[in-house]
């Protein structure tokens, strides 16, 4: 399998401070790749670099088999993005933007009608009428997933795609992206531990500019353990934390267990496991879970 992404020694300084040091990285083509990391670590960084929109210091980035810092129009047109703070015109219907999208990639008129019609339903935005100025924070986001789809990229690259939804937003993002699984290469950063958990093939962990291995998504549950006090950067600890021991610290921290008669269903258990994980990697509010090999405090 051909890598999409491919980074090597990639370095990134602002005067005397380094964002990014000597960062490795690889991504197959057709997986969803998690890259995670705390905020501040340099996510937003290289992916500015990975898009073109900023230049590295040093190292090599290939994208697509080229290297970015050469990549023309034809290698940016196989390329779909997603900042993490997306603009609209907020006048537009959902439809108009997808268009104007389009239009600015050249894409023939009844093509682009039937990609539109496509991922106005993959969005949930099919029939919808309102404009972009009345939609919630989760439909701008399937509406930016669904522009950043219009010119069917093979690689798709979205920055912090989920942070500032709710659950019920969090999931329909996430099941937009996991649609995608085959069919495109998707590369989302995040500080949501969850996330990674619930749809990626492989994640990599950055933590003060520094790469962690690779580890698979699906071997264990990742909790990043960032020495706050430490005068040295610290790598971060790759821990296995149980559903049993993450929904637990969470119940505990509510201060109540749950009752046989709760609320049931998939949003339930949506809820659950962001406040289980939320304890787990630091992601509910203020709230920090420090862990060390052999026993753990949620504070």
């Amino acid at each position: 399998m051909s890598a999409a992404i491919q980074v090597r020694g990639l370095t990134k300084a602002y005067g005397g401070q380094r964002a990014l040091d000597a960062v490795d990285l690889q991504v197959e083509e057709g997986s969803i790749f998690g890259f995670l990391g705390p905020n501040g670590a340099g996510k937003t960084t290289t992916l500015r670099i990975l898009t073109g929109l900023a230049r590295r210091t040093s190292g090599t980035v290939r994208v697509l088999g080229h290297d970015v810092s050469r990549a023309d129009n034809a290698v940016r047109a196989e390329i779909g993005f997603l900042p993490d703070v997306p603009g609209f015109y907020e006048w537009m219907t959902a439809e108009e933007f997808l268009r104007f999208a389009g239009g600015l990639f050249g894409i023939e008129r009844r093509l682009l009608d039937e990609r539109v019609e496509v991922l106005l339903d993959l969005a949930g935005l099919s029939g919808v009428v309102t404009r972009i100025g009345g939609y919630s924070r989760g439909m701008k986001q399937r509406l930016g997933v669904a522009q950043a789809l219009i010119n069917a990229p093979r690689l798709l690259m979205l920055d912090e795609p989920t942070s500032a939804l709710d659950p019920m937003g969090r999931k329909e993002v996430l099941d937009m992206l996991e649609s995608l699984r085959g069919r495109t290469t998707v590369f989302f950063s995040t500080h949501i531990l969850g996330d990674v958990e619930r749809i990626c093939d492989t994640v990599a962990i950055l933590d003060r500019e520094h790469m962690d291995p690779e580890a698979e998504a699906d071997a264990y549950r990742t909790a990043a353990v960032i020495d706050a006090v430490s005068e040295e950067p610290a790598m971060p600890e790759v821990l296995t934390v149980s559903d049993d021991e993450a929904l637990a610290a969470a119940y505990a921290a509510m201060g109540a267990l749950p009752s046989s008669g709760g609320i049931e269903g998939e949003i339930a258990g949506e809820i659950a496991g962001v406040i289980a994980y939320g304890i787990a990697g630091g992601i509910a509010g203020e709230i920090e879970f420090q862990a060390e090999l052999g026993s753990s405090s949620a504070k």
